[in-house]
């Protein structure tokens, strides 16, 4: 009792003010950067909308007559006012169109050159000529020119510049035959995007010490009435029941009325002070505590597939994917587990796992393991980071030594991009739109669990409308018939393609089906958990 006593001192409370202030920092630069990184871009498509609409305005075929017009004529005229309309509708700084020196790239000269009314900046003078501003911009004119770019884009916020912060969207202006004959930028500056970026940082400033406060606070109530006054109580009880060696009417569970590791202290002193007096009933007792137990597997198994999604369809509402998953357990729960989510509105969080061993262990950590996965994902990591910092976290208490082999990826539904990772687990399988089922021979990491400083690499991958993306664990292949014989990957790829043309859900009940059949009567061997996921491609407008 004296060892749990001095664990309760002001160093560990410390300690956890230190790791809630390093934790606020590091999800602190983490919101900022993908809050400021959201608005770029959003300035930059912007910006690039911008300038396409122009490329429409000013017609390439007609370059040379806009340049001999000496910006005087009324061809001339009616193409910049379309542009100077367009600047000031776009909420744009600059809308211009150039011509560089093409031996070098270190002139441009001004073909059009439109303003914001509401900038207090002066546009240059048809056919102005300028040194290109540096060295970036010269390879960004020669990648529009020379055709190994289609857009460009520079951003502008540190150092000495003129016109304050800013981006510029650059694309080509070509004529009919293709030839590029000038480039149209757009400049959109970023004192708004600045602005919301400081709002948005002293937010979450006064959100993470106001959190700070309300923890130590609340830590500090918790250690005088939750863990003194319990852990004097089972002192006081364990010295007693030491001494008379006889059970009170009144049990010590009742008494401290916790829920965390005291209140179960006081459950196993309860416990042993009833099972010194019942040993002699045990026999008696036998065939009710297996109703217990059975009862208790029962509600396990039930609490299990409670954690996993199990209403299907998973997302009536988006029209860019289909998702279908199932969890067979070899015993009444199982170590396997299947996971997706949205993260947020445009990515979606995939995970297939298998926790070493069966039956009541293997759930417990895979319950475990599946809180800690999810948790991490949310909070907007990538799979190798996500896999580095489960790995961690169940290294630092993981004295039964078991292991997770996890698959974890996220798919940007918007692009089609999936961001995986692998820590020992299955070969994914993908379909691509047209083609049959094929294993994707990622590279491995260490499983979950084994090693604390275990580092992960992560993958992507493209995939194209009417792409399957098909995750299991190792029971599907190694399901095992009556001679011993393995169900395989080969059987398992035949069974998807032959129904690689209908929906997940069919995919899986086909390959179910393929592996019932193999195995017949033999007795499920391992865990048996499929997940399949069909993309269809972004939302389109409307939808």
């Amino acid at each position: 009792m004296k060892i749990l006593k001095q664990r309760v001192t002001f160093k560990s409370i410390s300690g956890m003010v230190l790791l809630l202030l390093v934790f606020s920092v590091i999800i602190s630069v983490i919101g900022i950067r993908g809050f400021t990184d959201a608005l770029l871009n959003q300035y930059s498509d912007n910006a690039f909308h911008t300038a396409r609409v122009a490329a429409a305005v000013v017609d390439g075929d007609r370059i040379d007559e806009y340049w001999e017009s000496g910006g005087e004529t009324e061809t001339y005229r009616a193409v910049w006012d379309s542009l100077s309309r367009l600047c000031n509708s776009s909420s744009a700084t600059f809308v211009y169109v150039i011509e560089p020196d093409l031996t070098d790239y270190a002139h441009i000269r001004f073909l059009f050159s439109t303003i914001n009314r509401n900038s207090h900046y002066t546009v240059y003078d048809f056919g102005y000529l300028r040194e290109t501003t540096n060295d970036e911009y010269r390879q960004k004119y020669r990648a529009l020119y020379e055709g190994t770019s289609t857009q460009e884009l520079v951003i502008r916020n540190r150092g000495y510049i003129e016109t304050d912060a800013h981006i510029t969207a650059m694309i080509p202006l070509k004529n009919s035959g293709g030839k590029v004959v000038g480039i149209i930028c757009v400049q959109q500056q970023l004192d708004t995007l600045m602005q919301a970026r400081n709002t948005y940082l002293r937010r979450v400033v006064i959100a993470f010490i106001s959190l700070a406060l309300l923890v130590i606070a609340g830590q500090s109530l918790y250690l005088h009435h939750a863990l003194l006054r319990p852990l004097k109580l089972i002192s006081e009880e364990a010295t007693r029941f030491s001494e008379e060696n006889l059970t009170t009417g009144r049990k010590l569970q009742e008494i401290v009325r916790s829920q965390d590791e005291i209140g179960q202290l006081a459950a196993s002193i309860d416990h042993m002070e009833e099972q010194i007096q019942r040993n002699v009933e045990n026999l008696t007792r036998v065939t009710a505590e297996k109703e217990r137990i059975g009862a208790e597997l029962s509600l396990a198994t039930r609490i299990q597939y409670a954690m996993m999604p199990q209403t299907f369809p998973a997302f009536p509402g988006r029209s860019e994917l289909d998702i279908y998953a199932i969890m067979d357990p070899a015993k009444e729960v199982g170590g396997d587990f299947y996971d997706f989510f949205l993260v947020d509105n445009d990515h979606l969080g995939l995970v297939m796992a298998d926790v070493s061993g069966k039956g009541v262990p293997a759930a417990l950590f895979m319950m475990a393991s599946k809180i800690i996965l999810q948790s991490c994902a949310m909070l907007g990591q990538y799979p190798a980071e996500i896999l580095t910092n489960v790995n961690q976290a169940i290294c630092s208490n993981n004295k039964e030594e078991m292991f997770v082999t996890a698959w974890v990826g996220i798919l940007e539904l918007s692009t089609g991009r999936l961001t995986a990772a692998n820590a020992g687990h299955e070969y994914p399988v993908l379909m691509p739109p047209g083609g049959d089922f094929a294993l994707y021979k990622d590279k491995h990491g260490l499983v979950i669990g084994a090693m604390n400083d275990a580092k992960y690499r992560e993958y992507e991958l493209q995939l194209e409308p009417g792409t399957k993306l098909f995750l299991y664990t190792d029971g599907v292949p190694e399901a095992t018939d009556a001679d011993n014989r393995l169900f395989g990957k080969e059987r398992m790829l035949t069974a998807l393609n032959t129904a690689r043309d209908k929906a997940p859900q069919e995919i899986l009940r086909t390959l179910r089906a393929a592996v019932d059949g193999f195995v017949q009567d033999a007795e499920q061997f391992d865990d048996l958990t499929m997940l399949c996921l069909e993309y269809r491609g972004p939302k389109e407008a409307g939808r």
